[in-house]
């Protein structure tokens, strides 16, 4: 039987990248998204296009209702989950002393509540010999100006995939994280300069931006058989950024 997996944030960026490798690995993908209904259903499309099974579901990972019927629906059309890559985030900027409660409020909602809520329906749900993957990020180890709130929340899911991956002792599950460098998706482009982005491309030794291409190998490692010995732990993904 056909094994499933779901990705959060999967109409676009590195979500979508991820989603169409598992299809690639032979996974059932459930393409999560919250309001690029029009993107996820080209990546159903594109993964059937490929001889891949897939369906797309809306849900808003910081909402508790959203993130039970994502798994329910999951479980009803496809008899179980066997991989959760949970990819949704974002990261709108803010100094700490601008005091912008209602921007880290909103952060940490999406990034931080949404990563208990679905690390929580995971364990829950997932079949034994799974896999659990969040997304962290390797901006930890630079604390940036203006990054407070995102990194807060990164930290925070970082400890949450650790927590997890001890509670889930004795059922053959593996709980880590991936935490990418600098990216060139929407999410991190978004109200950047050319000269920040030239001057971020230049931080790691390889010299340039990683590519949402360059994340789905880590992710499909986690995922497979090689990767069943590597638990409680954050792969930076990063080209030596950090």
């Amino acid at each position: 039987m056909k094994k499933t997996a779901i990705v959060t944030g999967a109409s676009r960026g590195i979500g979508r990248a991820v989603a169409k490798r598992l299809a690639q690995d032979g996974f059932a993908v459930v393409v999560n998204y919250l309001n690029n209904a029009e993107e996820a259903e080209e990546v159903v499309t594109e993964i059937k296009g490929i001889g891949g099974d897939s369906i797309s579901l809306k849900a808003d990972v910081a909402n508790q209702t959203d993130v039970d019927r994502l798994f329910d629906e999951t479980m009803k059309k496809f008899g179980g989950v066997d991989v959760v890559v949970h990819n949704s985030g974002i990261m709108p900027l803010s100094p700490i002393g601008k005091s912008d409660v209602d921007l880290f409020d909103k952060v940490i909602s999406t990034n931080l509540r949404g990563t208990f809520l679905i690390l929580a329906q995971a364990a829950q749900h997932i079949a034994p010999g799974g896999r659990i993957i969040a997304f962290s990020s390797s901006v930890l180890a630079k604390s940036f100006p203006t990054y407070g709130p995102y990194i807060a929340s990164k930290a925070g899911a970082e400890g949450l995939v650790r927590v997890l991956a001890n509670e889930l002792r004795g059922r053959n599950v593996t709980v880590n994280a991936v935490a990418p460098g600098p990216v060139a998706t929407d999410l991190f482009l978004k109200g950047k300069s050319e000269d920040q982005i030239a001057e971020l491309s230049k931080l790691a030794p390889l010299e340039r931006l990683g590519q949402p291409a360059d994340i789905p190998s880590v992710v499909s490692f986690l995922a497979g058989p090689d990767g069943g010995w590597i638990n409680g732990q954050v792969l930076r993904a990063n080209g030596g950024f950090a």
